[in-house]
């Protein structure tokens, strides 16, 4: 926890399915903000990440929140198609913080970023339809470690 609020990390897919809600993350990260989340750990993945990060820019054109950038090393971005490259690099001008965690790539290191932000924070947040990969890592993690998590309902769950 912060000195003004709760940290919230988030995780999710990079594939996000037809059937994803948007609104629906809007409307749960606002919800996350009024029981006094308000500072947000993004992975700066395509996907979710990019998704839940631009839903949280315009939310804090009307709240008090922080976000922080966690980029799994430099360059990141440079591996990324033009067009989500772009939107990465403004977006990255709206976060507060930005922590690049390694100088370099290096097998494990987006592993590596997923457990700096669980640690981090007090809640996960997170949209994870499979049983394997990163975000379902995350989530395990995080609830390896007695950390709260939070999981977007989506239609495949039914």
């Amino acid at each position: 926890m912060t000195e003004t609020g709760k940290i919230c990390a988030l995780t999710g897919h990079r594939d996000l399915p037809g059937s994803f809600d948007r609104n629906a993350l809007y409307d749960g990260l606002e919800e996350l903000i009024k029981e006094g989340y308000t500072f947000f750990c993004c992975g700066m993945a395509r996907g979710f990440d990019l998704a839940a990060l631009e839903c949280l820019v315009d939310l804090k054109q009307r709240y008090h929140v922080r976000l922080e950038a966690c980029i799994p090393y430099a360059g990141y971005e440079h591996g990324m198609p033009k067009s989500a490259r772009l939107r990465y690099e403004v977006l990255l001008t709206w976060c507060d913080e930005k922590t690049v965690l390694y100088p370099a790539f290096f097998p494990g290191c987006f592993l590596a970023r997923d457990r700096y932000m669980v640690e981090k924070a007090d809640l996960l947040y997170a949209f994870c339809i499979r049983k394997t990969g990163g975000t379902a890592y995350t989530v395990g993690y995080a609830q390896k470690l007695g950390k709260p998590v939070k999981e977007i309902p989506h239609p495949e769950q039914g």
